[in-house]
């Protein structure tokens, strides 16, 4: 018959587990303090890094991409403020000029494009815009991103849609207050294959359903939410079905 642990051993093996438990925390907090001190490092040579290459982060919009990659990797974002360390590249002042840019180009094309733009058609208009001056570095679809992003933030109705594969003309830039869900951003998915297939944004209710495999009234439901915000046009006169377009897909072949 085995015999019950005694009181002695209980509280010896509550020590020993106590003891572990205490040498495991200490462990934690060396390797915690251990990758800090390695991330202050890291993050010291990135700040070198980036004063000694400042102008070519300014100019070329690959090599500024790899650097936001970069600052990425150990939590550093160079455009959430205008001042610090980080205002000495001006790329603080690059994304928030560029950002009001972006909302200035929304607002004045909404009234077309219904408040959706593509990012290749949005970055050709702003290219417009600035002109060819000298002191305007070249502007990318990804620095558009980057700058739209942020937009994001302020609430005011701004957001990136993705609406193919995450290539960057599948991207679309929302300029107005509505709630897209996953549905709409299918649809919109939907306008975007047809407009590059046939040169044209206009969908039916039938197309939703074969493309997407969804019930009838999911398909009204989503179409009809689109037009109510504006996002949408119906044509009736179209035959045998009545169609509807996107016009912020239709500016970008017209």
């Amino acid at each position: 018959m085995r015999r019950k642990a005694g009181m002695g051993a209980i509280q010896k093996q509550k020590l020993e587990q106590e003891k572990y438990r205490d040498k495991g925390t200490e462990l934690q907090e060396n390797q915690l303090e251990l990758m800090s001190k390695q991330l202050e490092v890291f993050r010291s040579n990135l700040e070198d890094f980036a004063a000694k290459h400042r102008s070519e982060i300014k100019r070329n919009p690959q090599f500024r991409r790899q650097f936001q990659e970069m600052c990425a990797s150990i939590g550093v974002d160079p455009l959430a403020s205008r001042k610090g360390f980080w205002s000495v590249l001006g790329m603080g002042d690059f994304y928030y000029e560029l950002g009001v840019q972006i909302v200035e180009v929304c607002l004045a094309t909404n009234h077309r494009t219904g408040g959706l733009i593509r990012l290749s058609e949005l970055r050709n208009l702003l290219i417009k815009a600035r002109g060819k001056r000298k002191e305007h570095q070249e502007i990318t679809c990804d620095d558009l991103l980057q700058a739209a992003n942020k937009l994001y933030m302020l609430g005011s109705g701004f957001r990136v849609i993705r609406v193919g594969h995450g290539k960057m003309e599948d991207y679309l830039v929302q300029s107005v207050a509505a709630e897209l869900s996953i549905d709409h951003t299918a649809v919109l998915g939907l306008a975007e294959m047809g407009n590059n297939s046939t040169k044209s944004s206009g969908i039916t209710v039938s197309d939703v359903i074969n493309r997407l495999h969804w019930e009838e009234n999911r398909a009204k439901m989503a179409l009809e939410y689109l037009v109510k915000e504006g996002l949408a046009w119906i044509d009736l006169q179209s035959k045998p079905e009545k169609s509807y377009w996107f016009p912020s897909l239709f500016s970008a072949t017209a």
